[in-house]
């Protein structure tokens, strides 16, 4: 009975954190979104019931359709050793049985997929933070133009705090988001209560007569209808944290109902209401409450911001770790929770390119243009590498999957045809953001195979270098004691122990290659993490393959510590031990194996990429830093 007991609490809190970490963003999104249709500034549509009806409709299905159905019905199920995200689909489909062709190409469009998130991350802070402090138009009109320096000074210290961790703040998200979620689902309630004529908006004949009788105007809601099931990626990529479980406990008994309850009750004042001025969020609620509904709104802000900049942080070092992005200082704010990193470089462009999309655009009705069409190419990207994985990592039939793409990719495809004529208002901020940073990785990505190639042909074989070794005349020095090489690829010989060999003509007596090999999996277990070869003892070198998962904290001196007792070879302090990195020095060459322009870029990212030496968290006092010349 404790036992069970025990189970239920565990479980209950699991479904309020999910609340606080997974919902924000999706939570938040009434804010503003049917503002962007029959708002001042949005206004696509004008106001009657039939457009009132048939757009809450569209975005009760929409959300029915799409988080319900597609996200926690099918896609969450679709994990990477209980890891969710676009990158974690990617990593399915870069380890799955697809021929190379076909892999890379599904590859470089989840990569697609994962730039446009950025473009989301830059985007939700920013007009979910601008529409909470605009309820001040609502409460006080003279203070209006206040809402900008106070958006922006909000901003600042979210961003400011980032360096902190979340821990502390962490344990207020799920109790300040259930509260949130139980006040609009009242200020809903109590407007469809007034008007009930609402409640047929809840059935889909209401959308489907909305489509048929007025196809445009149902056609330009959808741009709007998109903006309400933002964050329904979250759900996916945070899945990790919390399991499915949680999320669609918390999804079907508070989070689901609160939305739909707060549109449908937004949906009966805009209708109602004679002499509506501005805010219909707001205005849902008694005069009396405003301010303190104004700031829950902001802290719910606030919580939604902090998910999708975590998610920011967490998605940039995944690409790190699968080799998308060069390494970057990576700092963990949390002793217990691997989860919680903090990104310097990742955070200050964040920080700016928010502020300047507040101070740009001004008004959170003009940011919902810059909106949908980062979401919407998100969710297709989610939604085409799932039938991917379904296919060549489930082994399901063709049918299953046209059925599947039959019943998913019309919906995406509809949201997304619906958002391209916002790339000429504001849309193009965010497909410039999504194309620089996939620019950025793709070339990357191509550069680094190149380097690599380049890099094993100068490295050689493990075996031809002892064999090297013994026919070198006259001998190698053997010097006492024992030194760590940090190598690029397993059984091949690091270029800094070529350097030691051919400029010194000496060796330790003691000899241990480590190759760090990041796999497709989140999390790599300890006991599985370490494969060890001591060659024969030939000649005391030993080789060392350390795996990690993209989710895992790679710190090389301390599995170093923790397998001391595997073999003689092993037996020294791995904080004293000098460490060897060998180091690449590019040089551009005019072979035609990559543009000129992506060379330079790509010499640029990796001169201003984090040492190797920190990233394996080697000690800086004995590591030395080798570099070699590499032609790109």
């Amino acid at each position: 009975m404790i036992s069970m007991l025990n189970t239920k609490k565990g479980m209950a809190a699991l479904t309020i954190g999910a609340l606080g970490v997974v919902f924000g963003d999706i939570g938040t999104s009434p804010l503003y979104a049917l503002q962007a249709v029959f708002g001042s500034q949005g206004n696509l549509l004008t106001v009657n019931q039939n457009n009132i009806f048939g757009v809450i409709s569209l975005v009760i299905w929409s959300v029915i359709l799409v988080v319900s159905v597609k996200f926690i019905g099918f896609i969450m199920r679709a994990d990477n050793e209980g890891e969710g995200g676009i990158l974690a689909l990617v990593a399915l489909v870069k380890s799955s049985a697809l021929p190379r062709r076909y892999k890379w190409f599904f590859i470089f469009l989840g990569l697609i997929g994962a730039s446009l998130f950025y473009g989301d991350s830059v985007i939700t802070p920013a007009i979910s933070v601008l529409s909470a402090v605009e309820g001040l138009n609502v409460i006080a009109p003279h203070l209006g133009s206040f809402v900008l320096p106070i958006t922006v000074i909000i901003l600042a210290v979210l961003f400011w705090i980032q360096k902190y961790g979340t821990s502390i703040i962490g344990r207020l998200f799920g109790p300040v988001m259930l509260l949130w979620f139980a006040v609009i689902a009242l200020g809903g309630g109590w407007q469809i209560y007034q008007h009930p004529d609402i409640l047929h908006s809840l059935s889909p004949f209401t959308a489907i007569h909305f489509v048929v009788a007025s196809p445009l105007a149902a056609f330009i809601a959808m741009s709007a209808v998109v903006l309400t099931i933002t964050g329904a990626e979250a759900l996916y990529a945070d899945m990790g944290h919390f399991g499915r479980p949680p999320i669609a406990r918390a999804w079907f008994l508070v989070v689901f109902p609160a939305l739909i309850l707060c549109y449908m009750g937004q949906g009966s004042l805009i209708l109602h209401s004679q002499h509506l001025n501005g805010d219909a969020f707001i205005q849902m609620f008694p005069s009396v409450t405003r301010i303190p509904v104004v700031l829950l709104a902001t802290l719910a802000t606030l919580i939604a911001s902090q998910s999708v900049i975590s998610g920011a942080f967490s998605l940039t070092r995944q690409a790190i770790q699968l080799e998308f992005l060069p390494k970057m200082r990576i700092r963990h704010t949390s002793d217990r929770e691997t989860g919680q990193i903090y990104i310097p470089f990742v955070n200050f462009i964040m920080f700016i390119a928010v502020t300047l999309l507040v101070l740009a655009f001004g008004s959170s009705a003009k940011l919902a243009n810059a909106y949908g069409i980062a979401v919407s190419g998100t969710l297709a990207t989610d939604t085409i590498l799932f039938l991917v994985v379904m296919r060549m990592v489930w082994c399901k039939s063709l049918t299953t999957i046209v059925i599947a793409a039959v019943g998913f990719l019309p919906i995406d495809l509809v949201f997304i045809s619906s958002n391209t004529p916002k790339i000429l208002h504001g849309g193009i901020f965010p497909i410039v953001i999504g194309a620089v940073i996939y620019l950025l990785m793709t070339t990357w990505t191509k550069a680094d195979l190149i380097i690599d190639s380049e890099r094993q042909a100068m490295e050689g074989s493990l075996q031809s270098f002892i064999d090297k070794i013994h026919s070198t005349k006259p001998p190698i020095s053997r010097l006492p004691g024992a030194a760590v090489y940090i190598g690029h690829h397993p059984n091949f010989a690091p270029l800094a122990l070529h350097n030691t060999v051919d400029e010194l003509h000496e060796l330790p007596q003691k000899a241990v290659i480590i190759s760090v090999q990041t796999t497709t999996v989140a999390h790599v277990p300890e006991a599985q993490r370490i494969v060890f070869d001591d060659l024969g003892y030939q000649d005391g070198i030993s080789s060392l393959n350390l795996f990690y998962g993209f989710h895992d904290v790679i710190d090389v001196p301390k599995a170093l510590k923790s397998i001391k007792h595997l073999s003689p070879e092993l037996n020294f302090d791995s904080s004293e031990v000098p460490y060897f990195v060998s180091l690449s020095k590019i040089v551009p060459t005019r072979r035609r194996n990559l543009a000129r322009w992506r060379k330079t870029i790509y010499i640029l990212m990796s001169r201003n990429a984090f040492s190797s030496s920190d990233y394996f968290k080697l000690p800086i006092d004995s590591t030395a830093e080798i570099q070699s010349l590499v032609r790109l």
